[in-house]
């Protein structure tokens, strides 16, 4: 079997010069399966990642739901007074630790997908190097830029990335979190003795703030993924196929 074409260290095998289509058969067949098997090694994973992401968000509502009902509950029972404001700061920060960290582990599987949709476009190109006649065939991505890895997750040209992350599963439970952050802090002000009205408008200002930051944590984890796509990208010399 023919060795593989040396190259710079880091460079894509089917980047240095010596294209899979002059290969001989047999290493031909063997990179084919090799590609295969990683690429569906990638597709369980991604299927794996979302079934978590699923699992976790089931979990934290179920959680929000359960302490829903306490309240209600407790409140009945106690007609709104010292032993319902109690319960509520005992178990409110509960449900925002759980919530806190269903977001954090949300994006974590958000941009695992994006690494795995990575991996399987630059596999696609490696078809494409071997294949190149089979390009019309390909609807998902083959490159590693942005629009290439929005081409693999079938996102409309045309459509407004802020606007799709805020209908993300993360973005919901986001906005879930600085609710429950905001009656949080509502509660214990009030039982601060500050009148209704001040609190309300702290109580926003929590939602705001809770939102932002959460956020900004989602956009700067992905920008982390970014940079490091960026830094070992095997294609990043090559020009884009046309």
């Amino acid at each position: 079997m023919d060795p593989i074409p040396s190259g710079p260290p880091g460079a894509h095998p089917l980047a240095r010069g010596g294209r899979a289509d002059t290969a001989d058969p047999a290493q031909r067949s063997q990179r084919l399966q090799i590609l295969a098997t990683e690429h569906w090694n990638l597709l369980a994973t991604r299927s794996l990642s979302w079934s978590e992401s699923f699992s976790r968000a089931g979990m934290f509502l179920t959680v929000l739901s359960g302490a829903t009902v306490a309240l209600a509950l407790v409140a009945q029972a106690t007609s709104f007074g010292e032993g319902f404001v109690l319960f509520a700061l005992l178990i409110l920060p509960v449900v925002l630790f759980v919530g806190g960290t269903t977001f954090v582990r949300l994006v974590e599987v958000n941009n695992e997908d994006v690494h795995w949709v990575y991996g399987m476009n630059l596999i696609r190109h490696a078809y494409l190097d071997m294949e190149p006649d089979l390009k019309p065939y390909f609807i998902s991505g083959f490159e590693t830029d942005d629009a290439a890895i929005m081409q693999t997750y079938g996102a409309h040209p045309s459509g407004s990335v802020v606007a799709h992350s805020l209908v993300t599963t993360p973005a919901t439970i986001a906005f879930v979190n600085a609710m429950v952050a905001a009656v949080l802090g509502v509660v214990a002000l009030m039982q601060g003795s500050m009148t209704m009205i001040p609190a309300v408008a702290v109580g926003a200002v929590i939602f705001v703030a809770g939102c932002a930051l959460q956020l900004w944590f989602n956009g700067r984890s992905a920008r982390s993924y970014q940079r490091e796509h960026a830094r070992r990208d095997p294609l990043g010399d090559e020009p884009p196929r046309g």
